[in-house]
């Protein structure tokens, strides 16, 4: 190899350690960026934090009424038959049908399961017999 064949290798070899080094400015670079966005970003938190209200004294919450806890009522239903039209050529006016899709049923036992008369999915059990 000739002095010109070096002196393109040392070149080369240069120009690739000043990329590297540049890379790695630029990566320290980006790292101090983003953890100085996290820290901005910690202390916007926390001012904001320091704005809201206080949360509430036990004297603050709510209380029960006099009467006790207010209980859910159960109630059996059933569905709402679809209102039939005149003639096939008529339609259904919105008007016409009820808001609710299902009414109160008049039988208000709840159905249960009888022995022997299920068979949950997958179980070989016929179903409801």
């Amino acid at each position: 190899m000739n002095t010109v064949g070096f002196a393109i290798q040392a070149a080369a070899r240069d120009d690739r350690v000043a990329s590297q080094w540049m890379l790695s400015v630029f990566f320290i670079l980006v790292g101090v960026i983003v953890a100085g966005a996290l820290v901005w970003a910690v202390r916007l938190g926390m001012s904001v934090r320091d704005r809201e209200p206080a949360p509430p004294r036990p004297d603050e919450h709510p209380r029960l009424p006099d009467g006790g806890p207010v209980l859910e009522e159960r109630e059996v239903r059933e569905p709402e038959e679809m209102p039939i039209a005149g003639q096939e050529s008529d339609r259904l006016m919105p008007y016409q049908l009820h808001h609710a899709a299902s009414k109160r049923c008049d039988d208000q036992h709840r159905k249960r399961w009888h022995p022997g008369s299920s068979g949950g999915f997958g179980s070989g059990g016929p179903g409801h017999v």
